[in-house]
């Protein structure tokens, strides 16, 4: 296998669509998602399983993101009968909020030491179109998101206080908390480094070496970042955005750090996605 590919094999009349992931770890995409031709909105969301991984003590985690088909249409899905998991959910942290197009790694699972040959399966509605992807632990999905061998690259580091610990590869906790008030600016703050190392089958990335952006991820109001992109300190890794929520609420924000190897480059290496929550209240609520 040389590619991710997704192959969608309709169940009659019940309009329920199988997608069928197959992983080949190691290599850069060149063929994505292509089942129907884009268009700007009234399309379907489609989990995409990018494989498991284990971690350093041995925990297992599954590696997942989505493909929202829609070129311009923004979707909320909240967890429940049109965006569960099972079994062992509905709710295993997957996003609510589905942008346009291909977004990577977007959250893991950990699983249990006995999850042997079980899977789960990831079932989403959109758009009056049903799609279900199964995730399971076959030994071709297996991934390295930390490290890409051929190049000996890693992923980028993200800090949330200068020298702290730090996030790199998938998102397997919350890597920070918040707390704001509604339709008032909340300042978010993180460092950034790599190791350096370029793909030399890829164009370096001009100034610093690494690129973010923050996007919501969970939470029922509007989330609105004054800058989702920020610029990178090439000296200090420094970067620095706000971000206002027009209601009250629990929400989850994510930010991606890319190196030059770009989103979902590597396979599955060299990206990091870090999750933050956030617990917004009225003004009224605060305590003095």
């Amino acid at each position: 296998m040389t590619a991710l590919r997704m192959s969608a094999v309709s169940l009659g009349m019940t309009g329920i669509l199988v997608i069928l992931l197959l992983v080949a770890p190691q290599q850069v995409l060149s063929q994505e998602l292509a089942l129907a031709p884009m268009r700007t909105s009234g399309q379907s969301v489609t989990a995409a399983y990018e494989g498991w991984f284990r971690h350093s003590d041995g925990q297992i985690s599954l590696l997942v993101g989505y493909f929202n088909r829609n070129s311009e249409e923004v979707l909320h899905i909240p967890v429940g009968p049109d965006n569960r998991i099972e079994p062992g959910g509905p709710d295993r942290g997957q996003p609510t909020h589905f942008l346009p197009r291909r977004a990577w790694g977007v959250f893991t699972v950990t699983l249990p030491a006995d999850f042997g040959d079980q899977q789960l399966t990831w079932t989403l509605v959109a758009n009056g179109e049903t799609t279900q992807v199964p995730m399971s632990l076959k030994t071709d999905w297996e991934v390295e998101p930390y490290l890409e061998p051929a190049q000996g690259n890693t992923p980028p580091m993200v800090r949330f206080e200068p020298g702290g610990q730090p996030q790199q590869g998938p998102p397997v906790s919350i890597s920070a908390e918040y707390e704001a008030t509604v339709n008032e600016p909340l300042d978010l703050t993180i460092w950034a480094s790599d190791d350096g190392q370029v793909d030399p089958n890829r164009r370096a990335l001009e100034g610093a070496p690494v690129r973010i952006r923050w996007v919501k991820h969970r939470g029922e109001g509007d989330v609105v970042f004054s800058n989702p992109r920020p610029e990178t300190d090439e000296t200090t890794g420094e970067t620095m955005t706000s971000v206002t929520f027009n209601d009250v609420g629990n929400y989850v924000l994510r930010v991606q750090a890319n190196d030059s190897s770009g989103p979902g480059g590597g396979f599955q290496c060299c990206w990091t996605n870090a999750h933050v929550s956030v617990v917004v209240t009225d003004a009224g609520s605060k305590s003095p």
